[in-house]
C-alpha cells in the first residue's frame, strides 16, 4: 500500500514537474505595433476577432525559433520548450530504475503528442486569460498537414465531436479542427481548437487549449492573429 502511494506521489510530483516545463516563467516576445481587433469568423463559423498584434515569434532570435512565424496576441508571452532536456529532467539518472522509467512515460505524454513534439507555449496569463496557444513540431515526412492533424487529435485521449475543415493560414494551406476535450480526472468537456501546417523542416501543428469553454472562446482572436499572420520563417 506505502509503495503504491509513493508511486502515485511521484507520478504527481513528475506531472508538476513538466507541467513547469511547458506552463513556467515566460519569456516576452518582440514588442511590436498592434493593430485594433477585425472581425472573422472561427472553424465552427460563429464570429469572433483578431486580436491585436503584440509580437512576433519563429524567426532565429526570437523567443522561439519554429519553422514558421506568426504574430502573438499583445501582452502573451512566448517561451520555448526543450523536450529533451524536460524529458532527461524528470527521468532523473536514465537508470533502468522503475521510478525512472515511470517519469520518462510521463515526460512522453506531456511532450509528445502523435507525430509532433513540443516547441513552443505562448502564455495568455499576462493578457489575463488562463490558457496556453502550444506549438508542436515533427520531422519532414510525405503527410499533409490534415494527416498530421487526425493524427494528433488522435493521440490525445478523450477526444470527441472533431470537426475538419481545410484552410488558408497565412501564405500556407493547412487544416484546422474544432473539438471537445473531456479531462478523465476533473471529469469536464471543454472545446479546443487546433491548426497544422506542412513545411519543409517539418510539420507544425498550433494548439489552443485553455482552463474551460469560456476562457477557450476569450482566446479565439489570439489563434486567429497567429493562423492570419503564419509564413514559413
Amino acid at each position: 500500500m506505502l509503495v503504491g502511494a509513493g508511486n502515485a506521489r511521484l507520478r504527481l510530483a513528475q506531472v508538476a514537474l513538466l507541467a513547469g516545463v511547458l506552463t513556467g516563467c515566460t519569456q516576452a516576445s518582440d514588442e511590436g505595433a498592434g493593430s485594433s481587433a477585425s472581425a472573422t469568423a472561427d472553424s465552427s463559423g460563429k464570429g469572433t476577432e483578431v486580436a491585436e498584434r503584440g509580437g512576433t515569434i519563429g524567426a532565429s532570435g526570437s523567443a522561439c525559433e519554429l519553422p514558421v512565424t506568426f504574430d502573438i496576441a499583445k501582452d502573451w508571452t512566448a517561451e520555448a520548450v526543450d523536450a529533451g532536456a524536460a524529458k532527461d529532467k524528470a527521468s532523473g539518472s536514465g537508470t533502468a530504475d522503475p521510478e525512472d522509467e515511470l517519469g520518462e512515460e510521463v515526460a512522453d505524454a506531456l511532450l509528445h503528442q502523435g507525430p509532433v513534439t513540443a516547441a513552443c507555449e505562448v502564455d495568455a496569463k499576462p493578457a489575463g486569460n488562463i490558457g496556453f496557444l502550444r506549438v508542436w513540431t515533427g520531422e519532414p515526412g510525405d503527410d499533409d498537414a490534415r494527416t498530421v492533424l487526425e493524427a494528433f487529435v488522435a493521440a490525445e485521449d478523450g477526444t470527441s465531436k472533431a470537426q475538419y475543415r481545410n484552410v488558408k493560414a497565412g501564405d500556407l494551406d493547412g487544416a484546422e479542427v474544432a473539438y471537445q476535450y473531456t479531462s478523465k480526472i476533473l471529469d469536464e468537456t471543454k472545446q479546443e481548437h487546433a491548426l497544422a501546417v506542412t513545411t519543409a523542416s517539418g510539420p507544425v501543428v498550433l494548439h489552443l487549449g485553455g482552463l474551460d469553454t469560456e476562457e477557450h472562446r476569450a482566446m479565439l482572436p489570439a489563434f486567429e492573429l497567429a493562423k492570419r499572420t503564419l509564413h514559413t520563417a
